[in-house]
């Protein structure tokens, strides 16, 4: 199965999740999240803005806060395709649609940081397979980022363990995460 066709069945699938169900499963990966070694180590963790059926960061990035931890999100720049790390204080003011209608920081409230002060990243992903390869969404936005982070910065998938497949169509340039957290498992790539 090609990148397009998985990631279409993938979606399909994650779409047909309740609101309750994708609020239960996502408060059972946010406690193996803030368990993990990686995560307590960290000062400044960058989380996707989850949309749509995706696991729901809200409530892990306002626990970040609250923990006085620094929690950043990316704002996207369509024209070089890049993202911009910003601290988050706030979720309702701070946010608002952005590309692809995607919540992302507001103009006002953009306060960026530099990819080498993330401790941790929270990557978003339509499917992952056991080795660690991810397909995202197609944008190439992370694939690019992910070479700015200082080395060794853990990449954390947060996902349904429906999105786990037997394998994921990969390009040489494809970077593995280190762990993949669902709501059913714990798949550590590299220990973290």
């Amino acid at each position: 199965m090609d990148k397009k066709e998985l990631r279409k069945q993938i979606i399909t699938e994650r779409d047909r999740l309740t609101d309750e169900e994708i609020a239960a499963k996502s408060a059972t990966i946010a406690e193996k999240l803030f368990n993990l070694p990686a995560f307590e180590r960290a000062e400044a963790i960058m989380y996707f803005v989850s949309f749509g059926s995706e696991v729901d960061t809200r409530p892990m990035v306002e626990e970040t806060i609250r923990s006085g931890k620094i929690a950043l999100a990316p704002k996207a720049v369509p024209q070089s395709r890049e993202l911009i790390p910003s601290r988050i204080l706030d979720w309702e003011s701070d946010l608002m649609p952005g590309y692809y209608n995607i919540p992302e920081p507001r103009a006002g409230a953009l306060r960026p940081y530099t990819p080498e002060q993330i401790d941790l990243l929270i990557v978003p992903g339509v499917a992952f397979d056991l080795k660690g390869n991810r397909l995202g969404y197609g944008g190439g936005y992370y694939d690019r980022f992910f070479s700015l982070l200082k080395p060794g910065t853990p990449l954390v998938a947060l996902v349904f363990d429906l999105q786990i497949v037997p394998a994921v169509p990969i390009e040489e340039w494809d970077r593995r995460v280190d762990c993949i957290i669902t709501d059913q498992r714990l798949i550590e790539v590299r220990p973290l």
